[in-house]
């Protein structure tokens, strides 16, 4: 079997998601598995490496699907960018080897969140960016993040239903930038629950907004209590961005 890796950006804003959901194709990787399915006339299943939330979109989303055929990796890409939506770009086709999975060989993975901190929204912006109007703290929403750092439980910032998994992962940084009203948030580490970047940033929102003491950050970690964390981010300001192997 010929294994391919996929790179895939795309536009999340009309879409339920990465995952695909039982028939329907209103999904980043229902879409792709349609085009790959029609190219070589059997069903394929393709492996995402995160399973971005309704809204979220991404910059590297990375891939992997295999076929019995010898095709090229220019073939396979130049036949998904012809038919499949503009909102969605598969910018690498790369063979390697059989045993890679998209999934379980990723490393760490990082994101990015845009808040667009102004008075007034931002028309070009709207979709791609969470709008806060009050002007944020960013000196206390840093001191905030080092809090984070870390190998954590990270129950109390997830709306993972499942309690069997383990909820502990580990964030390499966090880091924030401010330039012409935007403030980026950049958070790296070796995996993340359902919605917890998400959790993560609307915390950091909170603190910015004098709502949530940075130095509180610690007992809400050990708490594991979800009714302690701030608001929950807008889905619009997300993007997967890098994912190491």
């Amino acid at each position: 079997m010929n294994n391919y890796k996929l790179t895939i950006q795309y536009d999340g804003g009309r879409y339920k998601g990465w995952q695909r959901l039982g028939n329907s194709d209103d999904t980043i990787q229902g879409k792709i598995e349609n085009v790959l399915t029609e190219m070589v006339g059997e069903k394929i299943e393709i492996i995402g490496c995160s399973r971005t939330d309704a809204g979220v979109h991404a910059i590297a989303q990375i891939a992997n699907f295999k076929i019995g055929e010898n095709l090229t990796e220019s073939e396979i890409m130049n036949y998904l960018n012809r038919y499949l939506p503009q909102d969605i770009s598969i910018v690498e086709v790369m063979l390697v080897p059989e045993r890679f999975h998209a999934r379980y060989n990723a490393k760490d993975k990082t994101y990015l969140y845009k808040i667009w901190n102004e008075q007034y929204t931002n028309p070009f912006m709207r979709k791609y960016s969470m709008h806060v109007e009050k002007k944020l703290n960013i000196t206390s929403m840093k001191r905030a993040c080092q809090y984070f750092i870390g190998e954590h439980d990270f129950t109390a910032f997830s709306n993972a239903k499942s309690k069997k998994k383990s909820m502990v992962r580990e964030i390499y940084s966090i880091d924030i930038e401010e330039n012409a009203g935007f403030i980026q948030i950049t958070v790296r580490g070796d995996g993340f629950l359902y919605n917890m970047v998400r959790k993560i940033v609307g915390t950091l929102i909170e603190v910015g907004l004098g709502e949530i003491d940075a130095e509180n950050i610690p007992s809400i970690l050990e708490s594991k209590e979800r009714i302690q964390t701030g608001r929950m981010a807008e889905a619009a300001g997300l993007y997967l961005v890098k994912v190491d192997f």
